[in-house]
């Protein structure tokens, strides 16, 4: 047994340490793709320059070539990166604090109340005090609005439970997905009903460096935060009745993870718009072959989920010259069918066991 622990262990590390390898080579090599024909001399010349001011790539400093490299490749590949990794890990956390491993980061109506903010500050301009930035302020608002709202009724009438949380989430998302219809029903503008259309397909372009100094940073300490949580988690998968037997309630916990998670999502809706699956399909993976322990799952998922999306984003502005696919479209593309294949290979639940 000692013996399996300390393989379990090591082939953890190794993959631990193969997956952040391969994220920053992912980094690395995504910034040479683009509907602009720029050579490797030149992409990592203005990186090279921006991060260090070497004299002799002064002239790279400025110009076209510099604005698509600094401007516009990189800051979308660390977005990518940022939104990656917390839905990834936010997918986790879901599916054991609902204690279904179908759950993904949508699940409590977080989706559909990001949704519906979207929709009411395009269609109606409400949030327009916000600045240029409203939609997805509003997005952001109307996230964390039906997570909470979801909160507050899953305790009415004695303490929440995963049950609870999952029928007041699906209740939440009916009714923000009813007024987001209603709003688009009603409005007159087809460019506007256009507009929310697209914003809901998903999109990491016009990012810019402002917003990635903000939402990387919450991913990362999140992710570190939950990472921390791994007992807790893991505790979850077990019930509340046993983890009452154990000496944790686990209801505290649950409320804070929801939270921590809503607001982690989200600001991946604030910049990203609306990406299914992510959250869904990197967890069920490495589930199979890591098993539950949350120690190892938050981790890899983080890790697997940022490479995964970067590489996702390369695919949307490399199939089509001179234009790119709605980041959420191709990975609903990829995760449906993915997802489809994990179900019909194996008889699939948490761990992944027969």
């Amino acid at each position: 047994m000692k013996k399996q622990s300390i393989l379990k262990t090591s082939v953890f590390l190794v993959t631990l340490a193969a997956l952040l390898g391969l994220l920053v080579f992912s980094v690395l090599a995504s910034v040479t793709f683009g509907n602009a024909d720029l050579s490797i001399r030149e992409v990592y010349s203005v990186i090279v320059y921006e991060l260090f001011h070497v004299e002799r790539f002064a002239k790279f400093g400025e110009g076209a070539v510099h604005d698509v490299v600094w401007l516009i490749r990189l800051p979308r590949i660390l977005l990518a990166l940022a939104v990656g990794m917390g839905l990834s890990v936010c997918g986790v956390v879901m599916q054991a604090v609902v204690k279904n491993p179908l759950a993904d980061p949508y699940v409590l109506g977080i989706s559909s109340g990001a949704s519906l903010g979207a929709t009411l500050a395009i269609l109606l301009g409400v949030g327009a005090f916000f600045g240029g930035n409203f939609v997805g302020i509003m997005a952001f608002l109307g996230a964390l609005a039906a997570s909470f709202a979801v909160i507050f009724l899953a305790n009415l009438g004695g303490r929440a439970n995963a049950g609870k949380l999952v029928l007041t989430g699906m209740a939440i998302s009916s009714v923000c997905s009813a007024f987001s219809s209603f709003a688009i029903y009603l409005a007159d503008s087809s460019d506007a009903t256009a507009q929310v259309t697209y914003w809901t397909m998903g999109s990491l372009a016009n990012t810019k460096w402002s917003e990635i100094q903000v939402i990387l940073p919450v991913m990362i300490v999140g992710t570190l935060i939950f990472w921390s949580q791994f007992r807790n988690l893991n505790l979850m998968l077990l019930g509340d009745e046993t983890s009452i037997t154990l000496g944790t309630d686990l209801h505290r916990v649950r409320m804070f993870y929801m939270a921590l998670s809503s607001i982690m999502v989200g600001f991946a809706v604030y910049a990203a718009g609306m990406i299914g699956f992510v959250g869904l399909i990197i967890p069920h993976v490495i589930r199979m072959f890591f098993g539950t322990d949350h120690k190892k799952m938050i981790p890899l998922c983080a890790l697997a989920g940022a490479i995964f999306l970067i590489w996702a984003d390369v695919a949307c502005r490399s199939i089509l010259k001179n234009s790119e696919i709605p980041v959420g479209i191709l990975v609903s593309m990829i995760g449906a069918p993915c997802f489809i294949y994990l179900m019909i290979r194996r008889s699939y639940g948490f761990g992944g066991a027969k």
